[in-house]
């Protein structure tokens, strides 16, 4: 199984919230991240995509790229969600896509401070698009434990 297949039943399982929002993997290249939900289960009143749906969505995929990122340094620990802000800067009026990137001197850091501590913070934007333009901008702090 890939990591990005097995990372698609992770959230499932863990996270049910993710298969009822129709959340899949689209990619992953090892430093991005990419997960995307149609947009039907997820429709405001005003026909575009409601705003928790897209909050979900990029908390997940930045708790995804953490998750590959720890399953590929062979690190089983708790990932949560410590802080987050978000901008909705336009309505989303089709199927989602958030992407999350991470900067390997970042990574780096992070799993040398998780190693020497057991305990690390990470900090990861991720964007989500409609028809090219940045719609939703958010920004989480990852905490990773023991």
């Amino acid at each position: 199984m890939t990591s990005a297949a097995a990372l698609e039943r992770t959230l499932h399982d863990e996270i049910p919230l993710s298969q009822a929002m129709g959340i899949r993997v689209a990619a992953y290249d090892g430093t991005s991240l990419k997960l995307t939900a149609p947009i039907t289960p997820n429709i405001n009143h005003k026909s575009t995509a409601f705003g928790g749906s897209l909050y979900s969505l990029a908390v997940l995929c930045g708790w995804g790229l953490v998750h590959l990122k720890l399953a590929e340094a062979k690190l089983h620990k708790h990932i949560v969600i410590q802080d987050a802000d978000i901008r909705y800067l336009l309505p989303v009026a089709q199927d989602m896509q958030a992407e999350c990137r991470l900067d390997e001197n970042i990574l780096n850091k992070f799993l040398r401070t998780l190693k020497k501590h057991d305990r690390a913070r990470l900090e990861l934007a991720v964007i989500i698009k409609h028809q090219g333009q940045a719609a939703v901008e958010f920004s989480g702090r990852y905490v990773v434990h023991g």
